[in-house]
């Protein structure tokens, strides 16, 4: 990570490799300003309803071009106010459909779900950078983006977890423990939309469930501690400071889960070659972080 931000022009290491992935989004537009408020409606109100999708093109095999391509789900653009979440695996994603709905529902900034059919999520469409890009552009400054993510935290940690609600337990991942509050566990730059018709804005929810404040937030920081650690890549440096900044902005102790959260980070099969060799030294960068952090 170099000192300007989070978008080296040559990624080698896996966390430089893995950041290149993440930095790409539902729509490679930038916003002509980046929001400084969110905007507290939900995603698709009904005041201002999106317009239907043609369901032929949405359940068609070429929907359109891709925009993003992640470890078990691709996006595909349906035109400029849709896109299509569809899962490799050909799975039910109802319990993930469930969830967003959920949030959107308590006015938490995250695109609307508009028609869902086993694998297939047609979704609003979000447009402007993501806060990754943002600070590979030098537009949001760490202390910014880390006020953006605690911030998201906080509002979604406020959402009670749904009556009822339960993963599909082919994709569930049994070692995580349940809690009272909706979790996204996969909240980092790369997932963050700066939009102008909600603020930022939280996207990719394939992991969120009911669980607890502390692993979300021990997650995020984890995450983020990865490419620190990554030695000899351009992202560290810059990472570390994203770090140290969002360990001072949360009011959350993230070492509370942290064990919980490197177990549950190790076992990610979304994780890249390389990657997963990262969390030991990660957790350690957390612990030895959050000391500094309260003792400066």
């Amino acid at each position: 990570m170099n000192s300007a931000g989070l978008a080296p022009s040559d990624p080698t290491t896996p966390s430089e490799r893995r950041a290149a992935e993440i930095a790409e989004s539902y729509s490679h537009e930038p916003a002509p300003g980046l929001p400084t408020q969110p905007d507290r409606r939900a995603a698709a109100s009904i005041d201002h309803p999106l317009p239907p999708v043609d369901a032929a093109l949405a359940a068609s095999t070429e929907p359109g071009p891709i925009l993003a391509s992640g470890a078990t789900a691709d996006v595909f653009a349906l035109d400029d106010l849709h896109v299509l979440r569809r899962y490799r695996s050909g799975g039910d994603a109802s319990s993930e459909v469930h969830l967003l709905r959920h949030v959107v529902a308590h006015g938490f900034p995250a695109p609307a779900v508009l028609q869902a059919s086993g694998p297939d999520l047609v979704m609003e469409r979000l447009h402007g950078p993501t806060l990754l890009q943002a600070l590979g552009a030098g537009e949001v400054s760490l202390s910014d983006a880390a006020g953006i993510m605690h911030d998201l935290h906080t509002r979604l940690h406020a959402i009670p977890a749904p009556d009822g609600w339960g993963p599909n337990e082919r994709e569930a991942w049994p070692q995580v423990s349940s809690g009272p509050v909706v979790v996204h566990l996969d909240l980092h730059p790369g997932n963050v939309f700066l939009t102008e018709s909600h603020g930022p804005a939280l996207v990719d929810w394939a992991n969120a469930r009911a669980g607890t404040a502390e692993l979300d937030v021990s997650l995020t920081a984890l995450i983020i501690a990865e490419v620190a650690v990554d030695a000899g890549g351009v992202y560290s440096q810059a990472a570390r400071a994203l770090l140290a900044a969002f360990l001072v902005a949360t009011d959350i102790d993230p070492l509370v889960a942290l064990a919980e959260a490197a177990e549950l980070r190790a076992l990610d099969p979304s994780l890249v070659p390389g990657e997963r060799e990262l969390v030991p030294a990660a957790a350690v960068l957390v612990g030895d972080l959050v000391d500094v952090t309260a003792h400066p």
